[in-house]
């Protein structure tokens, strides 16, 4: 059975070793010392849960919380703090956070924390009728997060592969920006219509460049399009 994969985020060695020994017969944990890193290995990686430390020395953990929301981060994210104060636990929640836990702290509690919050958080996505989709000659499995193109495997990052997973549930209709947005970053703001663009670039230089048929069309002023050059097919679990 696989381990739920906790991102630590503690730039005091020293405690992030000794929290991550204490978790590791229950959780798969991960580590980053800045706030940057962290954002740059959520952006990078799948994660169940992320524990984060607010006296970080490069960005508070407000501005963490909010910057990993606003890029479309659904996992649970439990504010690990000496902070007692009730106006920074309300702003830290306002601003993405699901549970703050006030050190010093027992470590039966944290496991505590961390079991209620996947509980709470499990996803229906987890339990999707289908594993794999297959249409126009790509393969997308869930399970593994792989992707094949005509027998070629597609290494894509965490957005591309979601990004390719709603183009493909939809195959030969069009998506728009917004639908995406909704989907892919949980946003329904269009400051980040840019961001659906850049990505679908990237998307494209990874699934349909190296390969002769372009699969990923633009529809002027609405969105984009998967051509389904045969029936969408789906793989029961």
């Amino acid at each position: 059975m696989q381990l739920p994969k906790v991102l630590l985020v503690e730039d005091d060695r020293r405690i992030a070793t000794a929290l991550a020994q204490a978790l590791q017969s229950n959780y798969n944990v991960d580590m980053a010392a800045s706030g940057k890193l962290a954002i740059y290995k959520c952006d990078n990686n799948d994660y169940d849960i992320i524990m984060l430390d607010l006296n970080l020395p490069d960005l508070s953990g407000f501005i963490i919380c909010q910057q990993l929301r606003e890029r479309g981060l659904t996992a649970p994210i439990l504010i690990v703090s000496g902070e007692t104060k009730v106006l920074t636990k309300i702003n830290l929640l306002d601003a993405g956070a699901n549970d703050y836990l006030t050190k010093p702290f027992s470590l039966g509690e944290l496991k505590a924390r961390l079991r209620a919050l996947l509980r709470d958080t499990s996803r229906p996505s987890v339990l999707l009728a289908t594993t794999r989709l297959c249409v126009s000659g790509i393969v997308l499995d869930r399970t593994s997060r792989s992707v094949m193109r005509n027998g070629v495997e597609i290494k894509l990052r965490r957005k591309e592969f979601v990004l390719l997973e709603c183009l493909m549930e939809h195959a030969g209709s069009v998506v728009t920006r917004e639908s995406l947005l909704r989907s892919v970053w949980h946003t329904t703001d269009t400051y980040w219509t840019n961001t659906v663009d850049v990505h679908i670039k990237h998307l494209r230089d990874k699934l349909d460049r190296p390969f002769d048929q372009t699969l990923i069309r633009t529809v002027h002023g609405l969105g984009y399009k998967l051509e389904a050059l045969q029936p969408l097919m789906a793989v029961e679990l």
